[in-house]
């Protein structure tokens, strides 16, 4: 069972928060010698989650399997803030959203939390750009996908720039 360190708890927000919140196992390899989460393996939780939400909604990383056009993206950067370590294996859960959806990239805000959502245990954001896999140059991103990230903007999208 996980086990949690001095909980920093989770902020309330005003208002809906449309996100997706989804499940993590924390196996015994996810642990560093001290018995917490490595610290390197919150972005595979989080990598885990976005995909999670992707493939539901019909993405795959194979373009001929994929109901999007969006198979060819980058991350572009990653920023993590850890508020209060994960002691131990069991379960955790990731909170994902979109803070900004642009023209050719994805702006995702996340929180790694306890099982129960009482607790952050990290914060941060992951910015990906879909690419042109033959200029490796920036591409804009699909009409279907503008569609199918609604769920999770924090705000109502923009009409996309053309």
């Amino acid at each position: 069972m996980t086990t949690i360190a001095p909980p920093h708890p989770a902020p309330t927000a005003p208002g809906p928060q449309p996100a997706q919140i989804l499940p993590v196992q924390i196996h015994f390899d996810d642990l560093d010698a001290l018995g917490m989460v490595h610290n390197a393996r919150y972005a595979l939780f989080i990598e885990r989650a976005i995909t999670a939400y992707w493939v539901d909604r019909g993405w795959s990383f194979t373009a001929d399997r994929s109901q999007f056009d969006d198979t060819f993206l980058a991350v572009r950067e990653f920023r993590i803030e850890y508020l209060a370590p994960i002691l131990g294996a069991g379960d955790a859960a990731v909170h994902i959203w979109i803070e900004h959806l642009g023209r050719t990239s994805v702006v995702y805000g996340f929180r790694v939390l306890s099982a129960d959502h009482q607790v952050v245990h990290a914060e941060g954001l992951r910015a990906q750009v879909k690419l042109d896999p033959a200029t490796l140059r920036p591409s804009p991103l699909s009409d279907e996908l503008r569609a199918a990230a609604i769920p999770l903007m924090r705000r109502p999208p923009a009409p996309a720039p053309r």
